[in-house]
């Protein structure tokens, strides 16, 4: 059985860049793609109490427009992906974007979410941007790839992997990294940054394991000393041009108080590089 990848849309130009970099990525591999738009019906509001319900008219309105926009997708897919590995499926729900996701996920035993994300200066209005870098917080059954409105699909050479060594690595979390780096023979950089260069007992032995797990991935091990997490692997990136970030969102790890504020938000929102959030 092959991959089976959620890509939510709204319809906008940044949704269907996200769904053709999932394909180009994917290219070579039998894939089932779940396109999911999540509607809303006009005239409902969270004030309001009554919740349009299917067979009414406003919520019948709202999913035929839901359906129309997956006509106008599909035949552009087929214009420009026409892949013989490649299945698409459309799912209309009147939901709360990070439910529809979760309900979609277990449904349908999905593998990789993949979404468009703008930065904070996107259109207003448009379900992705802060819904993007949430989703990467709350979907904690399987991976998120938050793919930047700019960026065009480029075969990734390089995956920067940051960390801090203070968790134990297990082989699973990072089964989807070493696909894909595997997949496109990308080598995979893993970068810590710390004003303390020396590591300690636990430290070393985390990151002994983890190169034992990349095993036969192509990587290296990087340090830098810079006061700000977000801003070191901002510039790591961009004097090397790697191609994607990859990195495990743990609660306590990037959530927690180990740094003064969440790194995928930081990131998230002023990213100009695809972010993989494994779990």
């Amino acid at each position: 059985m092959g991959k089976r990848i959620l890509v939510p849309t709204d319809f906008s130009k940044n949704a269907l860049n996200a769904i053709r970099y999932a394909l180009d990525l994917y290219k070579k591999q039998t894939c089932e793609f779940y396109f999911l738009n999540v509607f809303r019906v006009n005239s409902y509001t969270t004030d309001t109490l009554i919740i349009p319900e299917p067979g009414s008219a406003p919520y019948e309105a709202a999913k035929e427009e839901s359906k129309e926009g997956f006509v106008k997708l599909l035949d552009i897919l087929e214009l420009h992906h026409d892949n013989p590995n490649h299945t698409y499926r459309t799912i209309s729900s009147f939901n709360f974007l990070s439910e529809a996701i979760k309900q979609t996920i277990a449904e349908k035993d999905i593998d990789l979410v993949v979404m468009g994300t703008q930065g904070a200066t996107g259109a207003k209005g448009v379900i992705f941007g802060s819904h993007t870098v949430n989703t990467m917080e709350k979907i904690r059954e399987c991976p998120v790839l938050a793919v930047p409105e700019e960026v065009r699909f480029s075969i990734p050479k390089e995956i920067v992997f940051p960390t801090n060594y203070k968790s134990t690595f297990k082989r699973k979390e990072l089964n989807y990294l070493i696909e894909i780096a595997k997949m496109h023979n990308a080598a995979i950089r893993v970068l810590y940054i710390n004003k303390k260069r020396e590591l300690n007992e636990a430290q070393e032995n985390n990151k002994q394991l983890l190169d034992e797990i990349l095993g036969n991935v192509d990587h290296s091990f990087h340090m830098l000393t810079d006061n700000d997490i977000s801003d070191g692997i901002t510039s790591f990136v961009e004097s090397r041009g790697s191609d994607m970030i990859a990195f495990i969102n743990r609660k306590h790890f990037f959530f927690g108080s180990v740094f003064s504020k969440p790194l995928v938000k930081e990131i998230g929102y002023d990213a100009t590089t695809p972010i993989l959030a494994l779990h």
